[in-house]
């Protein structure tokens, strides 16, 4: 009888100090408050912020079908509308936070958006799970200690676009690397300014030749004199960071002025629209280039975790249901994929361990759990692994694991084409003549 005793009493202190925590579960009825911030409308919305949130909402009503977080604890979704605009998030998040009583504050599209918002929120002691914004300066020294980012950062983008072009230049482009001329043109706010830096770093670290790196106005109404320039300086190879609406009126110009190039390749945003790309600008846009994390239906489910691919299937077969049931499985944006994945990793990851191991979901234990996540390569729908960089780094809060990846438009759909090790086609090089904007 004194064997069973003992068991029974340890138990029951262990309960009593669970309570005494002040476990969430038992204080809120068993529910997660998470405060879903993306843009419904003005520009970003179209740009990718409502594919992002129409994936993150997916995989909340996923997890909510099946009892919620650890089978358990349901989530109450609370949506905030930046409207693409900066002060309207920080309103909203601030809405959120204190209004609404989110346990979590979650989402963020825009870069511009972001690094200002995280140490907002961070100083507040509240947790941040960003899906989408890429902005290196989020992280960049600041040591936070709530933000948590499991995608890969701005200057990735642009130096991951460079290789490609580097790797590629002998091969399809017949010119030796350093031959080439390269121009970089870039929306002047965070997210352009970051991936910007990535092309010229590695332009610089692999010798090669930059002849123009220009950036400008998100809301500028008129891109012709830039188009003068790229004329001008004749680059072979264009790279491209914006959103939109500046995406729309630069390609506008550049075909009507007759700027022509041998490889165009932009960097996620607008680029990764392809319905917004050929709604406007039809087979024009063909053999284009994207850097996005990749889109999860464009993976060998064979090359990832087994179980991992499945819930792949349940994004498009939920996409389709619910959004586009005529889109081609291979065109969804790679932004549904952020959201449904990274918001993935938050609740089958992060909040189940903040639970079982450090006693609910305060924002110490959360933080605790995101530092303890160690997904590894192949353990997530876009393939890459998950562990955050520690307090104290440079980037602390960024995932060091993450990866982009560069698309191509071919056939009308975006085709993987780089790094070589993960590529499901080669890529199309230079521009054939059939493009308005290849090279005579």
């Amino acid at each position: 009888m004194t064997s069973l005793r003992l068991p029974l009493a340890l138990a029951l202190i262990g309960a009593l100090a669970f309570i005494g925590t002040g476990d969430p579960a038992h204080a809120q009825g068993q529910t997660i408050k998470i405060g879903i911030l993306f843009d419904h409308t003005g520009p970003f919305a179209a740009a990718g912020s409502l594919n992002v949130w129409r994936g993150a909402k997916m995989m909340i009503d996923y997890v909510n079908e099946r009892g919620g977080v650890a089978g358990k604890y349901r989530i109450v979704q609370v949506d905030g509308d930046a409207q693409s605009k900066a002060e309207v998030a920080i309103n909203e998040a601030e809405r959120l936070l204190n209004a609404e009583k989110v346990d979590i504050l979650a989402g963020i599209y825009s870069s511009a958006h972001a690094v200002p918002l995280a140490e907002k929120v961070d100083k507040q002691k509240r947790f941040l799970w960003i899906t989408t914004a890429i902005s290196s300066k989020v992280f960049d020294g600041r040591n936070l200690q709530y933000t948590f980012r499991p995608q890969p950062m701005g200057t990735q983008f642009g130096e991951l676009s460079v290789q490609y072009v580097n790797d590629y230049a002998q091969e399809r482009l017949k010119k030796a690397p350093k031959e080439l001329r390269l121009a970089i043109i870039y929306e002047d706010g965070a997210y352009g300014t970051d991936v910007a830096l990535g092309n010229e770093l590695r332009a610089k670290e692999l010798g090669l030749n930059v002849v123009l790196k220009e950036g400008y106005s998100v809301n500028a109404p008129d891109l012709s004199a830039l188009v003068t320039k790229l004329r001008a300086a004749r680059p072979d190879v264009l790279f491209h960071t914006g959103y939109n609406p500046d995406i729309a009126l630069f390609l506008r110009q550049a075909k009507e002025q007759g700027l022509r190039v041998k490889a165009y390749i932009g960097h996620g945003a607008g680029h990764s629209q392809l319905d917004k790309l050929k709604e406007a600008f039809g087979k024009d846009v063909e053999w284009f280039h994207t850097v996005d994390p990749i889109a999860s239906q464009l993976i060998d489910p064979r090359k990832l975790k087994p179980g991992v691919g499945d819930l792949t299937a349940e994004m498009v077969k939920r996409y389709k249901a619910l959004y586009d049931a005529s889109a081609p499985t291979e065109a969804i944006a790679p932004h549904v994929s952020m959201g449904f994945n990274n918001m993935w990793i938050l609740l089958n990851d992060v909040l189940p361990r903040a639970i079982q191991k450090h006693g609910g979901w305060s924002p110490d234990a959360l933080a605790k759990a995101a530092r303890e996540t160690d997904i590894p390569e192949g353990g997530t729908m876009q393939g890459y692994g998950v562990k955050f960089y520690a307090p104290g780094h440079r980037f602390a809060g960024q995932s060091e694991r993450a990866f982009a990846a560069v698309f191509q438009i071919i056939e009308g759909k975006f085709a993987l084409v780089f790094p070589k090790t993960a590529a499901t086609a080669q890529p199309v090089l230079p521009l054939p003549a059939s493009s308005p904007f290849a090279a005579r």
